[in-house]
This record gives C-alpha cells, sequence and structure tokens, in this order.
C-alpha cells in the first residue's frame, strides 16, 4: 500500500525548495549563477539543453556539492544537513552503477539492511516498493540483463523503499522507449498525488508539459524561466524536432511516419535516415512530436513495430532552445 506523506501543521505553503542567489563555479566554469527560485509540491521540471546547468542545480539541491555562492534549503534545512535532510530525500542521478552479479531485490533490500533497518522491514519495504514500480516479477533477475527501462525502475524502487518526501530525478525518461516513459509519467503523477515532491529533468520538452505541474527553463546556468509552458509547446510544435529511434525494422517504421497524417494533414515524419550498424536505427523529422508519440503508442500496442530505445538528437533540440530563446548563434 502507498502512503500519503503527512504535512507539518503550518507548512503547507513553505516551499519544498528554495534557493536564493545560487551559484556553482568549478574553477573559472560556471556551472549555475545566480539563480533564485522556489518549489513546492507536486511535478517540477527542470529543463534546458544540455550543458544549461540541470545535473550542477540538483546535485547542489542533494547537498552534493554545495554553492560557491547563496543559500539553499531543502525541507526545511540546508542541504549540509544530511542526517535531517538524507531520510526525505530520494535522488536518482543519470548513470547507474550496479555491483557485479547482484539481483534487484537483493540489490534493494541490502540498501535498507546498510541503514539499520530489520531484516524483516527491509524485506517488506522493498516488496512494497518492487510492487510499486512495476519489478516484483523481474527482481529475481541479475541487474546486468536488465534493459534500460528496467534499470529506471529498479533505481526508483531503491529510494521509494525508504519512502521519501521529495524526489530528484536526473533523466529519467532518457533511453527508454515511448510504453515505458508513459508508464513511468503515470507512476511520477500518483507520486506527486500522495503529497510528495518531485524535481525532474528532461529536455523532452512536449512530455514534460504533459505531466509537469511546473516548469524551470535553464540556459547556460541562468534561470531563463519558470511557469507553465502551454506557450512554449505551440512554439514547439511548429518546430521540427529530430529523434533516434532504435528499433529492429527502421524501415518499416520510416514507412509507417510517412504514410499517417497529423489533424492538419502534413506526414507525421517528413524526413527518414535509415541505418542499419552499428545497430538498427532510424533518424527521423517531425513538426509533430505529441502526434507522432501517440501514433507509435498505437502502433507498438497492435504489434505493427517494435522500439528499443527513442532518444531526442541534441543538436536539433539546441536549436530549438535558442529558438525560443531568441538567440541565434550556439
Amino acid at each position: 500500500m502507498s502512503a500519503s506523506i503527512p504535512m507539518a501543521a503550518g507548512r503547507e505553503a513553505e516551499p519544498m525548495i528554495r534557493l536564493e542567489s545560487v551559484s556553482r563555479f568549478y574553477g573559472d566554469v560556471l556551472g549555475v549563477n545566480r539563480i533564485s527560485l522556489e518549489v513546492s509540491g507536486g511535478i517540477t521540471s527542470l529543463i534546458g539543453p544540455n550543458g544549461a546547468g540541470k545535473s550542477t542545480l540538483m546535485n547542489l539541491i542533494a547537498g552534493l556539492i554545495p554553492p560557491t555562492r547563496g543559500r539553499i534549503t531543502v525541507l526545511g534545512v540546508t542541504p549540509s544537513e544530511a542526517e535531517s535532510l538524507f531520510p526525505q530525500l530520494g535522488f536518482c542521478t543519470q548513470y547507474d552503477v550496479f555491483p557485479a552479479g547482484a539481483r534487484g531485490r537483493d540489490w534493494v533490500r541490502q540498501n535498507l539492511l546498510w541503514h539499520g533497518y530489520s531484516r524483516g522491514d527491509a524485506a517488506a519495504m522493498c516488496e512494497r516498493a518492487l510492487a510499486r514500480v512495476g519489478m516484483t516479477a523481474a527482481a529475481a533477475k541479475k541487474l546486468e540483463s536488465y534493459s534500460k527501462g528496467m534499470r529506471q525502475r529498479i533505481r526508483l524502487a531503491q529510494i521509494l523503499a525508504f519512502e521519501p518526501r521529495l524526489l530528484i530525478l536526473d533523466e529519467p525518461l532518457n533511453g527508454l522507449d515511448p510504453l515505458a516513459r508513459t508508464e513511468m509519467a503515470a507512476l511520477f503523477r500518483s507520486l506527486a498525488a500522495e503529497g510528495r515532491g518531485l524535481l525532474i529533468s528532461s529536455h523532452i520538452l512536449h512530455e514534460v508539459e504533459a505531466m509537469s505541474d511546473r516548469v524551470i527553463l535553464l540556459r547556460d546556468g541562468y534561470l531563463a524561466g519558470e511557469g507553465g509552458i502551454g506557450s512554449v509547446r505551440e512554439e514547439i510544435q511548429e518546430h521540427e524536432l529530430q529523434w533516434l529511434v532504435r528499433c529492429p525494422k527502421p524501415a518499416r517504421l520510416a514507412a509507417l511516419g510517412l504514410e499517417a497524417r497529423a489533424e492538419n494533414g502534413r506526414p507525421l515524419i517528413n524526413q527518414a535516415r535509415v541505418f542499419d550498424r552499428p545497430e538498427p536505427a532510424l533518424l527521423l523529422g517531425t513538426p509533430a512530436p505529441a502526434a507522432f508519440f501517440l501514433a507509435l503508442n498505437a502502433w507498438i500496442a497492435r504489434g505493427e513495430i517494435e522500439v528499443e530505445t527513442i532518444t531526442p538528437a541534441d543538436d536539433d533540440l539546441d536549436a530549438v532552445y535558442r529558438y525560443l530563446f531568441g538567440q541565434e548563434g550556439a
């Protein structure tokens, strides 16, 4: 059974995260500069092109690195107060490293034992978390046999086992196929409905719009904007995005996309390039990503196509951000 997170009396309106003129430099290299913002409960998405400062900001909030200047408060304490903060915080970076030969259930349960839980409590907490992310059946398998989506789920189970109030997730949708993305987004929404706060980084803008309560835009280490992204979504739908889809039959996917039409009568794919090496893949351009992904989900559900992973082509997304922010140069 999932648990709702109780709020302290009189503190419902207090933000979960507060940054006051926060900067972080790596020598002479800028990470983030003069960031001031507040993040409350629900789902907040942190978006921006590669190098915008998303991971740096998340590491600052999680207490993994200190700010060069400014002040950070998370759940009422500073990130340096690890004993108070860490029991309430779950953090997944975009990278995973697992012990060789470990199995999913053992890895989640062992993390709980390391934190001092009894064997009985650890086993029960582990099973609740595995069920929550849909990994009960696969938990007996070795971690190295997991797909990208399964690795994302087992890492999420590891932090959910502790019932954190705040989750910080760095690119949790990256590398997942469309169906896995949809399932993960639904899980995030259910966690937010329980009263948890989620800060999620991404550069998949149309999916961010579908699941987020609020969006924070970063550019070159600076806060470029925050709030709703309805207007941003409208702009993006008129601007072509490119995606790399790894699948066994890329030519078949290209044919489906070129034949299908959006509501305005335009093809869902207006350019496609098939690759055979190093693995079968399709590089496609779509001016209507939301419509394309809806169609792709339907093709997968009907068994017309199989998809392993789908990722944005970063150069084109950087162009979209320059377009949205009014920049012409890189």
